[in-house]
């Protein structure tokens, strides 16, 4: 696994098994929402940057294991249980990886896409689900959203999924359409995607 799959894969760990987890057994939601430089629960005060993992106790480094780096912020770690099937995959015996290069473009993507969902649709309230560690809203039953990467796509993604399967050259992947960061760089950008597929999702 190279370093960007790998840090991906540990932000994913760390968000689901120690914010969403947790403040599902205690407030009752696994959501989950970008918070400028980083993210953290809906509800939960907890949150991931690219380098630390800030509770109530203050910053703690990403180093070590998933379970001793919660020890140490004071988390009851584990994944949500029954709710979803895909998951991070992480362990919580498994140490940390991440790379702070690639978590801050990872997080960064997130930043824009936040940022774009809201010029796009400022009345929609942005979600970080931790089962697929992806932003995205809803509206008149097409799905936008914003992917860090996955096995769709290495390379973090915007997306746009039709409950309905549409059809023409816009639409360029098994759920709908999808543009990289290479193309879209920018909130504007993505904005604009988004409002593309809209008006064709419509047509």
């Amino acid at each position: 696994m190279d370093s960007f799959a790998a840090t991906r894969r540990s932000l994913h760990g760390l968000a689901e098994l120690l914010i969403a987890g947790p403040q599902f057994r205690d407030l009752g939601t696994i959501r989950l929402k970008v918070s400028g430089d980083g993210v953290e629960g809906a509800k939960l005060g907890v949150r991931i940057t690219a380098d630390s993992l800030i509770s109530d106790r203050g910053p703690t480094s990403l180093t070590g294991t998933y379970a001793s780096l919660a020890a140490k912020a004071g988390i009851r770690a584990g994944a949500p249980t029954g709710l979803y099937h895909d998951t991070s995959g992480v362990d919580l015996g498994e140490s940390v990886e991440v790379n702070m290069n690639d978590a801050a473009v990872i997080l960064g993507w997130f930043a824009e896409g936040q940022r774009a969902l809201n010029i796009f649709a400022p009345s929609a309230e942005p979600v970080l689900w931790p089962e697929h560690f992806d932003l995205g809203i809803t509206l008149d039953e097409v799905n936008y959203g914003i992917s860090p990467g996955d096995s769709y796509s290495p390379r973090p993604y915007a997306y746009i999924g039709p409950w309905t399967t549409r059809e023409g050259d816009f639409w360029n992947a098994p759920f709908g359409a999808a543009r990289t960061i290479d193309v879209l760089p920018t909130a504007d950008a993505i904005a604009d995607f988004f409002a593309q597929g809209q008006r064709l999702a419509h047509a």
